[in-house]
């Protein structure tokens, strides 16, 4: 008799802040319909075009604290003096049911999703053409303060030191390469 798979699929999306994931993964969402999205909790302001419950789950550090101390994210972390957590009911449901999920994760969370669930969590790591490109883009944003920028820019720095630790790379070096690089990746995946 043959067993059924009862689990389901994980992706993660791993890059430095400025190299261009978010346009990537807005992408993904249209044409793989059937992907569930994970939305994060955060404690970051909301900036402008986002939607609490959406783009995120949009929560005070005391409530964000008090979530971890239930144990009721799976991996979180602090980044750019921001927390972000990733629902364990969310993940753990996805896979009973079978559920084909997307994450967007910083190296920290991929790390964490990688040890929790081995190689059922496969992690796409995107690094931009150079750092210089992605500070560019970063400034272009127009959304954080030069403090801000200086540490997301140190923080790629060591990121991209891990590039090679998961398992795919892609380069966002042009948008539609690297989305068609990206979807083709995804369908081996989900498959």
């Amino acid at each position: 008799m043959k067993k059924e798979q009862s689990l389901g699929r994980i992706a993660v999306i791993c890059a430095p802040s400025g190299t261009g994931k978010s346009t990537l993964i807005a992408k993904l969402r249209e044409d793989f319909k059937e992907i569930k999205w994970s939305v994060s909790y955060t404690t970051r302001a909301i900036r402008v075009g986002e939607t609490h419950g959406k783009d995120y789950f949009f929560i005070s550090q005391d409530d964000f604290i008090r979530r971890i101390n239930t144990q009721n994210f799976i991996e979180w972390a602090k980044v750019h003096s921001n927390y972000y957590g990733t629902s364990r009911d969310f993940v753990d449901e996805g896979l009973k049911s079978g559920d084909k999920m997307l994450f967007d994760l910083d190296v920290q969370g991929a790390d964490a999703m990688k040890k929790i669930y081995g190689k059922d969590a496969k992690i796409i790591f995107i690094e931009p053409p150079s750092i210089e490109v992605l500070e560019a883009r970063l400034r272009s944003r127009g959304t954080d303060s030069e403090d801000v920028i200086r540490e997301r820019v140190a923080n790629a720095r060591k990121e991209l030191l891990r590039k090679n630790d998961y398992d795919f790379l892609l380069m966002n070096d042009d948008k539609e390469k690297a989305y068609k690089q990206l979807s083709e990746t995804m369908k081996k995946i989900m498959e």
